[in-house]
């Protein structure tokens, strides 16, 4: 998932210092992909995209031996009176005084009243190592909730609004704590820098081995105070660290000389990071830290009132690159592709096609299943970006007529060619083949993901144009998991994204650990470390749960399909330097 962090492994992990959109927390925020497929349906965007930022002061403690953990979940309100979710921030850990990195992207209309409703849960402790868009709600504490009207934040001089929360589930308190929620608009532009920092001479705040430094980057507004825009991963046990260039757009610091926060925390695994030393400097400032080679000493506040403390420890710039950062729609309006590859689970856990109850079943009123369903929703949104709709399909986990079962065989049933034409094409196919395949098992993701990197990687060789997704549709565990680990993180290099939809009510935790939204990322038999996020994992009930509007009817799933592949697709062109075309 796309940038949706838990501040458990989000204080390990870097935040909001990829340079891409899909960095942010939001779940149905404004997203270039879906902005194309509205205007290619002759609907143009009517509005302001804004980032809403949040703090809160003083929450209500639900914790026994600790203190909260929070998270905010924002929603809005139609016409209709329903609420529609928009996102959610990270978690904070171990802190009632939080400050959210995660932005949420709103579409800001003038013409209307945009009632928003936000509402703030103490994650409960086993659950910190789902990813927040996962998280079950009603599974967790609430701290509160406040409402108010968009324009009653954009309006006021400093953008922002502190709203007192209230709780009408909780005990008969007079204060649960306020929120603080700040709008800024959001800024197109293609500026960024990529800057690479490193620390020397660091204090240590371990008794038992060293500090475990991270930088926390915020930009100071004008009203004095601050928003934090960035953060890096975190160096363990090392008072000299060096951390992988962050990506900071213009959108984040406004201008070079824009005064920006750096903060070196020493990360506590329980939430309570301690305060290394801190410093003022600006874009410009890094540049010319880079320039002259030298490195800008940290401080640390003293207890006397006014008095600073100047640290040995210091903070360098090692490289410092202006860069150009295209968007997606620079890619694909200048005739990049994406192809579309499905795979389908034949294996018995499914239950006997000719049975009502097998996920499989092939209603004769025209009702379609949940294979149908994920294959038709997912199909038609993809195919929107494919020029020739040509795609391989297969199937897995099921013995074909010569009594051989195979973990990938071609959907069609054809010896010689894969592929079938459009969404028709894949659907008629997998018809056919629950008449000619006996399901089977076990479930095997490895074949196919090597196969679909195989096409991905012969097709990289001669046209960088294309990139493929694999959409597989399973209904269960897969079983080898190292093996399916192994193909993903060879294909992390290759022009590929995979989502995978669960249907059915089995256990998906597995399929969550393939899916790095957790911060952790994949590692192979031999050690090999995944180089980026490629898979984004879906239940098909969830994708149900986030329908958009569109015209008369709905299109489900757009947004989680597309929540993390444009971000996944500019990840792989950026870092192999793949410019629009026109644009050399």
């Amino acid at each position: 998932m796309g940038g949706c962090y838990s501040d458990i492994r989000g204080g390990k992990q870097a935040v909001n210092g990829g340079g891409t959109q899909q960095q942010g927390v939001s779940e149905v925020g404004h997203n270039d992909a879906v902005d194309l497929l509205f205007k290619t349906k002759g609907l143009d965007a009517l509005f302001t995209q804004i980032e809403l930022s949040f703090s809160a002061s003083k929450l209500r403690d639900c914790d026994f031996m600790s203190k909260s953990d929070p998270m905010v979940v924002v929603f809005e309100k139609k016409r209709d009176g329903s609420f529609v979710e928009l996102g959610r921030t990270e978690v904070i850990m171990n802190n009632l005084d939080p400050k959210w990195i995660g932005k949420i992207p709103v579409a800001y209309q003038f013409e209307t009243v945009q009632p928003l409703h936000f509402q703030v849960y103490d994650v409960d402790t086993k659950y910190h190592n789902v990813a927040p868009k996962m998280l079950k709600l009603k599974d967790q504490d609430f701290l509160g909730e406040a409402n108010c009207v968009l324009s009653e934040i954009v309006t006021t001089k400093s953008r922002s609004k502190t709203l007192n929360l209230h709780n009408n589930r909780g005990p008969g308190l007079k204060n649960y704590g306020t929120v603080t929620v700040h709008a800024e608009e959001t800024v197109a532009s293609r500026n960024a820098v990529e800057v690479a920092f490193r620390c020397t001479r660091l204090d240590n705040k371990d008794f038992f081995s060293k500090s475990d430094p991270f930088l926390r980057i915020s930009r100071i507004i004008e009203t004095g105070g601050s928003v934090p825009i960035c953060k890096t991963g975190v160096v363990n046990n090392n008072l000299n660290p060096s951390w992988p260039p962050l990506c900071l757009t213009t959108q984040q610091y406004v201008s070079k000389d824009n005064p920006l926060f750096i903060e070196c925390f020493d990360f506590n695994s329980n939430g309570d990071h301690i305060l290394i030393g801190k410093l003022q400097e600006s874009v410009a400032d890094f540049e010319r830290l880079h320039k002259e080679k030298v490195g800008h000493s940290f401080i640390l506040p003293s207890r006397r009132k006014g008095r600073e403390k100047v640290l040995k420890g210091q903070l360098f710039v090692d490289s410092f690159v202006e860069k150009q950062l295209y968007s997606f729609i620079d890619y694909i309006s200048s005739g990049f592709e994406l192809n579309f590859m499905v795979a389908v689970d034949f294996t018995a856990s499914n239950g006997n096609p000719r049975l009502p109850d097998s996920l499989h079943y092939v209603d004769p009123s025209g009702r379609l299943n949940a294979y149908q369903q994920a294959i038709m929703e997912v199909g038609e949104v993809i195919q929107f970006y494919d020029s020739d709709r040509l795609f391989p399909a297969w199937g897995f986990g099921g013995k074909t007529f010569d009594g051989v079962i195979s973990h990938c065989f071609n959907l069609n049933g054809s010896p010689n060619g894969v592929e079938v034409e459009g969404v028709e094409g894949i659907m008629a196919a997998y018809a056919k083949a629950l008449n000619n395949i006996s399901l089977a098992g076990p479930t095997l993701f490895g074949q196919v993901i090597n196969k679909a990197a195989e096409i991905a990687g012969q097709s990289a060789s001669y046209d960088y144009r294309k990139y493929f997704v694999l959409l597989i549709i399973t209904d269960g565990v897969i079983t080898d998991l190292q093996e399916t680990t192994d193909a993903i993180v060879r294909a992390c290099d290759l022009p590929l994204s995979i989502l995978i939809v669960g249907v059915g009510n089995a256990d998906f935790k597995q399929m969550e650990i393939l899916d790095a939204d957790n911060g952790n990322s994949l590692k192979s038999s031999n050690g090999g470390i995944a180089t980026r996020d490629i898979v984004q994992f879906v239940p098909m009930c969830e994708m149900h749960g986030k329908c958009i509007l569109f015209l008369c009817g709905q299109i489900s799933v757009v947004q989680s399909l597309l929540e993390e592949l444009p971000g996944q697709f500019l990840t792989h062109m950026r870092s192999r330097n793949i410019k629009p075309i026109g644009e050399d």
